[in-house]
């Protein structure tokens, strides 16, 4: 029964015209993302509108952030890293590998989820106190994740699982899994934070219950005949010689997400001694507006990903060049956009999340200008960074996900405060300056490498027997 549906999709992939093939691919895993952002965006908006407390436990809730990317990242390291490998073995025909990645992969996120839940209950508070916890926002820290981290196996399991799903061509299909727990999530969010009067309770409820129904909708289609790749208790067991390659090639994003989590927590510390929990609180707003820009790209690089992946599987490097190219055409309309309306309007930008706290709208407003300065180089970051996961370019990857944030970034945020007088500016400051020199970075390395692999495939197609 699997058989004809793998030649169809290597019809799909492998023949289809790129720019429509691209379209299909990514409008779904754009869509998905964008819903995704529903979970957190929706919840901080609801939260900052609490009476009484929406600024304080808006804080609160930015202080969780460290811990929550970090569940997310973990997702990525299995997901994202076996995803990719399962689109080069199926390119290559080898559809039984492709399988056997999966059911090791779902396995080893189980496992990594039940071991995330102890560790983050038993040791939340001196964790959220290292983070940048005051004592005014601790308590609305410790209710929201309190929740959430109990939630812990429905979040590695959709966001691990729908990779595999997008790795078939079935883009739709990961869309609706991210729509229906995001949609649900804005519906429940306000009866449980308003209605129930649970606050930030209510929100880490509503985000539990979503992520439960998104993490059932992955498994029940794996396990359905309308999968490519089938969901069978067979293959789950952990095969280490197809788990650690799966890992190498998911470090790269496991450590963009999670040096993200460290990224966060030096911003609140260094935040919380020039400008207090008012710049911690602007930080959440600014956190999230990144969201909101590095998602899309990110579902666009993913709707490229299948392309790339299979066409380099099945040596076809017109297709891979032409992937490519339509991937950062449509990432740098969208980036240049945002970052237009961010430059051009950030007190509409930051009411979106807090209006009836005017201090923290001017905080907000004045630091967005800032810390996307640069903001639209997140379209050269993005793509090429992508490209080089869909190519299986582990160390590349690894390498260039390490060096903004922990080669330059953080130790920007440490060390320019020594050279303003301005030190709140100067923390906001390290952030187009780390984004400029990594963009110029990674443009620079994609244009040596991916010119090399298709030099060694065209080598290698033309030394192979007819």
């Amino acid at each position: 029964m699997s058989q004809p549906k793998t030649k169809r999709r290597e019809a799909d992939l492998g023949s289809d015209p790129v720019g429509s093939l691209l379209l299909r691919l990514a409008l779904p895993t754009i869509c998905a993302q964008v819903v995704n952002l529903l979970y957190n965006i929706v919840d901080r908006i609801y939260i900052g509108r609490i009476p009484g407390e929406g600024a304080v436990a808006l804080t609160g809730m930015g202080v969780t952030f460290p811990i929550i990317t970090l569940i997310a990242a973990f997702a990525s390291l299995v997901g994202m890293g076996g995803a990719p490998r399962a689109s080069i073995f199926m390119g290559e025909g080898d559809h039984e590998r492709a399988v056997r990645t999966m059911g090791t992969c779902t396995l080893a996120l189980w496992a990594l989820a039940a071991v995330l839940t102890v560790v983050f209950l038993v040791f939340q508070r001196p964790i959220l106190l290292l983070f940048g916890a005051s004592e005014d926002t601790l308590p609305y820290a410790m209710q929201y994740l309190n929740i959430y981290v109990m939630g812990t196996i429905f979040v590695m399991t959709a966001l691990g699982l729908n990779g595999f799903i997008t790795a078939q061509g079935k883009s739709d299909v990961a869309m609706k899994t991210v729509l229906i727990g995001a949609v649900l999530n804005v519906v429940l969010d306000p009866v449980f934070i308003f209605v129930f009067h649970m606050g930030v309770r209510g929100a880490a409820i509503a985000t539990v219950l979503s992520q439960a129904v998104s993490a059932l909708w992955v498994v029940r289609f794996l396990v359905s005949a309308k999968s490519t790749l089938r969901l069978e208790r067979r293959y789950l067991r952990i095969d280490g010689e197809l788990l650690l390659p799966s890992i190498g090639l998911g470090a790269s994003p496991f450590v963009m997400q999670s040096t993200e989590s460290l990224l966060i927590v030096t911003f609140n510390v260094s935040l919380q001694r020039y400008g207090g929990d008012l710049a911690v609180g602007a930080m959440t707003i600014l956190t999230s507006v990144a969201q909101m820009i590095q998602m899309p790209l990110m579902g666009l690089a993913q709707g490229a990903q299948p392309i790339l992946s299979f066409n380099y599987g099945a040596k076809q490097p017109a297709r891979m060049r032409q992937a490519i190219r339509y991937n950062l055409l449509v990432a740098c309309v969208f980036a240049f956009g945002v970052w237009g309306l961010v430059q051009f309007a950030p007190q509409l930008v930051a009411r979106m999340f807090c209006r009836e706290a005017p201090e923290l709208i001017e905080m907000t407003a004045w630091a967005l200008r800032i810390y996307f300065a640069v903001g639209f180089t997140m379209a050269f970051q993005n793509t090429f960074q992508q490209c080089f996961v869909a190519l299986g370019e582990a160390k590349i990857s690894l390498f260039l996900a390490l060096e903004r944030k922990i080669l330059l970034l953080i130790p920007l945020i440490l060390i320019l405060p020594h050279f303003f007088e301005d030190k709140l500016f100067a923390v906001f400051f390290a952030e187009p300056v780390a984004d400029l020199l990594a963009a110029t970075t990674v443009v620079v390395l994609f244009a040596i490498r991916f010119r090399q692999l298709i030099r060694r495939m065209e080598q290698q197609t033309a030394a192979a027997p007819d």
